[in-house]
């Protein structure tokens, strides 16, 4: 048995031998018995230990049995320990009345009935382990109280975001449903328009210029539908982790160049521009191909939420890091979106007037982890928004080891 367990007895008197000889009458293997030989040295004792009875006999030189008892009533953690008074004064001294009076719950006058004495602290003991028992089921029942209030609130949180979840997939379905009929739409009208050109015999139609412009819309829409699916594609890989990145040596400024040319066009469309900040080349170790669909989502992000302002591109090399930033003059992102954006499904406003499936940003963010860097953003409401890719440039640099500079 641990002494956290075992019921704590005090027994107080200037006699050692006094304090032998109840120690020998009331031990026993599930209690604890302190000696103390003054009222100075016992008040020491009971301000450490929890006691559940006090024996104090009741002429001690300097602080006697009733001093003591008066100064334990008058504490609030010795104040309801029972005391049992000890003394080998007569009766016709009328101790037993002084001692009730201090608080005592027995008088016993020696010499002692060692039957009596043991009765009396095994009862007190009895009740000191009741009373322990009783607290260990009181502090068990309020910790499980707690675990059931952690666990409520858990199922709770996890209902919440199930239903979230639940509501995120039929936005999800709606929103890929709406997508993907945007250039089918488009594709079916085309068709039906070559379809009518045929019947009537209009073969001038498809001559020349005419069936380039064709092919480039076609081309257009398919290549929208193709982007749609592999996005969705990408989170299935991410959340798998079987994504792959294939590193190889890339020059990262004249990857930038070509991005900008291809979505030149697409910015003009807009209103805008596209510059790309002049830069020495920068060479680093990463996967084209990952690095060129995060600019590309960054830009048509800029695009889509820049307000027909310009756009900016730039390179900054920071010790071994390559930074890329996209930098726009629209209205900005609220700083309780900036975290919410890099979430799947989740898009800048929520009016109605971006497209897409939102997903974007969140692969942008996994593809720059996944090569060692980090996707981040600052933004001013009302005055741009700045995304800022950060790449090691040796992160990967040992499965570059042969790649063609």
């Amino acid at each position: 048995m641990s002494d956290h367990t075992l019921s704590k007895l005090l027994i107080v008197d200037d006699l050692p031998d006094n304090l032998r000889a109840l120690d020998a009458l009331i031990r026993d293997e599930q209690r604890l018995v302190f000696h103390a030989h003054s009222g100075d040295e016992a008040l020491a004792l009971l301000l450490e230990h929890e006691f559940a009875l006090a024996i104090l006999d009741v002429q001690m030189p300097g602080m006697d049995g009733f001093e003591l008892a008066e100064l334990m009533r008058g504490t609030e953690r010795t104040r309801n320990i029972p005391i049992v008074f000890v003394s080998a004064a007569g009766r016709e001294l009328n101790y037993a009345f002084k001692g009730y009076e201090t608080g005592a719950v027995d008088f016993l006058y020696k010499p002692l009935d060692p039957d009596a004495v043991r009765g009396k602290v095994n009862v007190f003991v009895a009740l000191d382990q009741q009373r322990r028992e009783t607290r260990r089921q009181m502090e068990a029942l309020e910790k499980s109280r707690r675990e059931q209030e952690t666990l409520l609130k858990e199922l709770n949180a996890t209902q919440a975001e199930l239903q979230r979840s639940l509501r995120m997939r039929d936005e999800f379905m709606s929103l890929v449903a709406h997508e993907l009929r945007t250039p089918l739409n488009t594709l079916f009208l085309e068709t039906q328009m070559r379809t009518l050109h045929i019947k009537r015999g209009n073969l001038q139609a498809f001559a020349g210029e005419q069936m380039s412009a064709m092919v480039r819309r076609d081309e257009r829409q398919i290549k929208a539908m193709i982007r749609l699916i592999d996005d969705m594609l990408d989170v299935t890989r991410m959340r798998n982790g079987t994504l792959s990145v294939r590193p190889a040596q890339v020059e990262l400024v004249g990857m930038l160049e070509r991005v900008v040319s291809d979505l030149s066009l697409q910015a003009a469309a807009s209103g805008c521009a596209i510059t790309l900040v002049p830069h020495p080349p920068v060479m680093g170790c990463w996967d084209e191909f990952r690095i060129e669909q995060v600019v590309v989502n960054l830009l048509t992000n800029a695009l889509r939420y820049g307000g027909g302002c310009d756009v900016e591109v730039s390179v900054a090399v920071e010790g071994k890091c390559a930074r890329i930033d996209v930098a726009d003059k629209g209205k900005g992102i609220s700083p309780d979106d900036i975290e919410r954006i890099f979430q799947p499904f989740e898009r800048g406003a929520r009016n109605g007037e971006p497209k897409g499936l939102g997903l974007g940003l969140y692969i942008s963010r996994q593809l720059a982890v996944a090569h060692g860097g980090e996707l981040s953003v600052t933004s001013v409401p009302g005055q741009g928004s700045t995304f800022s890719l950060a790449l090691p440039c040796d992160v990967l640099a040992p499965a570059c080891v042969g790649a063609p500079a």
